[in-house]
């Protein structure tokens, strides 16, 4: 895997001012789809090969004296060490990029191996060695699927391998004083019911697994509450990276400590055996599992009113913290309560067949997860983010990518809300960008250019998309085919559809420049709308 710089397009510098980028963790290429655009049918999920990566962690003074933590991906190549301004033909790209002043010797990657691999010799008496990582398909993250996380301090200039001292500040378990082996042949911690963690929370039972590791529901056996632990697993390179999310999780409760804005909250992380854990407030299932059980089925107009100015204030939220999700999904949309109702509702279209049921949630509440690919947009931006149907086409057309990506993923997600299936179905960038331009129109001239110099091979002479190409299949193109406009998608036949439509179009524009903040919609008519109780 390699990640790199993308350049941001001069049009979007007025609406979102980027202050310089310096290096941040950069995250593997999300899972695709693979299903069909139409019809409440299960969604396929391909999962692709899982790239081994390997992070150090150094601190270095940049060109304003602070001292930054900044987290280093052995595979990807480092930073450029002049600002890059790149001219193509009229269109300008440039980013804010400010070279790194350093206080000693430049730290290459191989310097950064060398010092990892003394360090974790002397410490070898400490800490426990867990297997190499295997080369495996990837686990589809489960709504508090482990994910990656955010930093803590460490010497000057070296990789750590040491174990962290508790967010809490209690006595580190020893995983020398352990008899049993406590992980399996993957690194993962090995849960088994009432098995106390950390001398204070009793398992339960599993909630999820993920290629970063497992959460666990657990009881606090201090307060009796019921909580959920991500227990990181015991390979280096994702405790290094459990770090992103600790920074991230420990900014949003530090400004944001009565959870107004509805992100989780971190409660403690420790390390146990060689395991790092974060430990949260226990939730429902996420929104995509009860889509699922629902026979993905659309939630009433009402109830997508409420999903929609819930999410719009946490990521508003998120975007005054000059934090960018970048894994906007129903996946990470977890339910504060499963509590439903069930009601009898006519099959469109099928007279003589008798009416289902339908599961209507008692509560709309919900909390914003997973902020393992969070980044700050003055720190380094990985080429490719985003699960691939909420993915912007910025993105895909390497035009580098900063706040409107969140904004474009919560477009999609509100037109999955309206129809109980993705937008977006499929698994290739270009048939990706056909389906764009088969909902929302032709791109506009100006960015169809600014694509064509990025990805020539996407586009034909004139800036037209090279759809279909003379290696599609025929599946493919009936899949583009069958997707509608969006106005068919959601028809304009009320003023709630009608304010609605406008909301998702102005999420959903191709450029960016154009696309409408989330802080903007939370101020759209569609939201003084006082919508009836439909069921």
């Amino acid at each position: 895997m390699h990640t790199a710089v993308q350049p941001l397009p001069a049009q979007m510098l007025p609406q979102y001012p980027r202050p310089p980028l310096h290096v941040n963790a950069g995250r593997n290429p999300p899972p695709a789809v693979l299903t069909p655009a139409q019809g409440n049918t299960v969604r396929k999920r391909k999962r692709p090969t899982h790239y081994s990566v390997s992070y150090s962690e150094v601190k270095e003074v940049d060109n304003e004296g602070k001292l930054r933590d900044v987290i280093v991906i052995e595979d990807t190549p480092p930073p450029p060490t002049a600002s890059p301004a790149t001219t193509r033909a009229s269109l300008k790209f440039s980013t804010s990029y400010q070279p790194t002043q350093l206080s000693g010797p430049i730290r290459t990657r191989a310097r950064a191996a060398a010092e990892a691999q003394a360090l974790s010799a002397s410490t070898s008496t400490s800490t426990v060695i867990a297997p190499p990582a295997k080369k495996r398909k990837r686990d589809y993250p489960t709504p508090s699927s482990a994910s990656k996380a955010g930093p803590s301090s460490q010497q000057h200039a070296v990789s750590t391998t040491k174990s962290w001292a508790s967010g809490s500040g209690q006595t580190v378990d020893d995983p020398s004083k352990t008899e049993v082996p406590c992980d399996d042949k993957e690194g993962h911690y090995i849960i088994v019911p009432d098995d106390m963690i950390y001398r204070r929370y009793r398992t339960v039972r599993l909630l999820g697994q993920g290629t970063f590791g497992k959460v666990v529901e657990a009881v606090d056996t201090h307060t009796n509450k019921r909580v959920a632990i991500k227990i990181i697993r015991a390979i280096q390179k994702y405790r290094d990276a459990s770090k992103i999310e600790v920074r991230v999780l420990t900014k949003l409760k530090e400004r944001d400590p009565l959870n107004r804005h509805k992100c989780i909250h971190l409660l403690q992380w420790f390390d146990h055996r060689n395991h790092i854990c974060l430990v949260s407030e226990l939730y429902g299932m996420c929104i995509y599992d009860f889509l699922k059980e629902n026979d993905f089925a659309p939630f009433p107009r009402q109830h997508i009113q409420s999903f929609a100015r819930q999410l719009l204030g946490s990521v508003a939220f998120l975007h005054e913290l000059k934090l960018i999700h970048t894994d906007l999904k129903p996946e990470n949309i977890l339910l504060v309560y499963n509590d439903y109702k069930t009601v009898q509702v006519p099959v469109a279209g099928k007279r003589n067949q008798p009416p289902r049921t339908k599961r209507i949630l008692e509560s709309t509440d919900i909390r914003l997860i997973d902020f393992g690919s969070a980044t700050f947009d003055n720190e380094y931006h990985s080429t490719v983010v985003s699960t691939r149907h909420y993915r912007a086409p910025e993105i895909i057309l390497g035009l580098g990518w900063t706040f409107p990506c969140d904004a474009f993923s919560l477009g999609c997600i509100l037109v999955e809300f309206y129809t109980g299936v993705a937008l977006y179905q499929t698994h290739d960038n270009l048939e990706h960008l056909a389906m764009m331009e088969m909902v929302m129109g032709k791109m506009p001239e100006r960015y169809a250019r600014a694509g064509a110099r990025s990805k020539p091979e996407f586009f034909k002479e004139g800036g037209k998309l090279a759809w279909p190409p003379a290696k599609a299949s025929r599946q493919s193109k009936r899949e583009v085919r069958a997707c509608k406009p969006l106005q068919e998608i959601i028809p304009p036949t009320d003023v709630i559809n009608r304010h609605f439509l406008d909301l998702v179009r102005k999420l959903l524009a191709f450029d960016p420049a154009q696309r409408i903040t989330v802080r903007d919609a939370l101020n759209h008519p569609y939201f003084s709308l006082t919508i009836p109780n439909e069921l």
